[in-house]
């Protein structure tokens, strides 16, 4: 009986993840960045984590750049609207485009998208792949279960 339950909590847990996925982790990475994000400080692994992202999918925050408004950067960089790595990186990037680009004189020379939505297209095939393989897991644990349930009364 205690499988069981421990079974359909599993499932319970499994749907309100696919059903809320979008609001909770949009939320909770836009709070974490606004907290915790320094800027350009190669030492911290979180920052580090976002400008890596932030370069790799050619984006800027996680819904865009003004989730930079009023964020642990701001306070740190005050004269910088948005960090070098929401800055375009096509060919040389001189240092009048990199000043243009983090003061918010220059929007052509930032990148405009949100890091969660470039993320998503990025691995969307993949979340559905997942989400196939979570069920298929969830499926052969039911019928262990009920396997093991004959077993048990068999025995009796």
């Amino acid at each position: 009986m205690l499988i069981l339950f421990i079974f359909l909590a599993e499932l319970a847990a499994a749907i309100l993840a696919f059903l809320f996925r979008e609001h909770l982790t949009r939320d909770y990475f836009s709070r974490e960045l606004k907290r915790h994000y320094q800027g350009r400080n190669n030492s911290d692994v979180f920052t580090s984590t976002w400008n890596a992202i932030m370069t790799t999918f050619d984006c800027c925050g996680v819904s865009g750049p003004e989730d930079f408004e009023e964020s642990l950067f701001r306070l740190l960089s005050p004269n910088k609207l948005v960090p070098e790595a929401c800055c375009q990186r096509n060919g040389y990037l001189g240092d009048v485009s990199v000043e243009q680009c983090v003061s918010g004189g220059g929007l052509a020379f930032r990148h405009n998208k949100g890091c969660y939505s470039a993320m998503v297209d990025y691995f969307e095939t993949y979340i559905y792949t997942a989400g196939a393989l979570a069920i298929v897991v969830l499926t052969i644990e039911l019928f262990a279960m009920v396997f093991a349930m004959c077993l048990f009364k068999g025995i009796q």
